[in-house]
């Protein structure tokens, strides 16, 4: 029986198209302690010198913070929970905020996690939908993500409160 082993896929990583690209080598850690490990490593983001991705190396699909520059995972406690499965994390550039959606008993939900209070907030509690793939502005204050409040997946724009930012409308 053959093994397969998934990892980030960052082992090689050319930021191409950029004036100073470079390639990133991080070790193989069997234990998950390190970027690349025998895990399931889902949809990694990058921003600055962080990388934040999901991964089931606890037997449950948690949000996984990597620091570039001192090469090692970073603890974001307050951000995991035992009934909660979380996916799709998006990190600010300055890497005080994540944002990512999380699953409990089949709804789903963005949340914004602070790193510097070391708290989630539900973005989309009171909003009756599906949501799903957020994004985050380079400063955290805001958050897009797709809702299918009309019936159908639109892109919609949250502040880190958790209220809607409206869209100028053309006179």
């Amino acid at each position: 029986m053959r093994r397969f082993v998934w990892s980030i896929g960052i082992l090689a990583l050319s930021l191409s198209g950029c004036a100073n690209s470079r390639s990133l080598n991080f070790p193989f850690d069997p234990g998950g302690r390190s970027l690349n490990s025998p895990f399931a490593e889902m949809q990694p983001a990058i921003a600055g010198r962080y990388i934040v991705f999901a991964s089931d190396r606890r037997s449950s699909q948690d949000i996984y913070l990597y620091d570039t520059v001192i090469r090692n995972l970073i603890e974001v406690p307050g951000l995991n929970t035992l009934d909660m499965s979380a996916s799709n994390p998006v990190i600010s550039e300055n890497g005080r905020y994540i944002a990512y959606v999380g699953a409990r008993s089949g709804l789903t939900d963005i949340y914004l996690y602070d790193r510097d209070t070391r708290q989630a907030r539900n973005l989309t509690e009171n909003l009756k939908a599906e949501v799903r793939h957020p994004s985050i502005s380079a400063d955290g204050n805001a958050i897009a993500f797709q809702s299918s409040a009309n019936g159908q997946w639109d892109i919609v724009v949250y502040n880190r409160f958790g209220q809607p930012i409206t869209q100028p409308v053309s006179p």
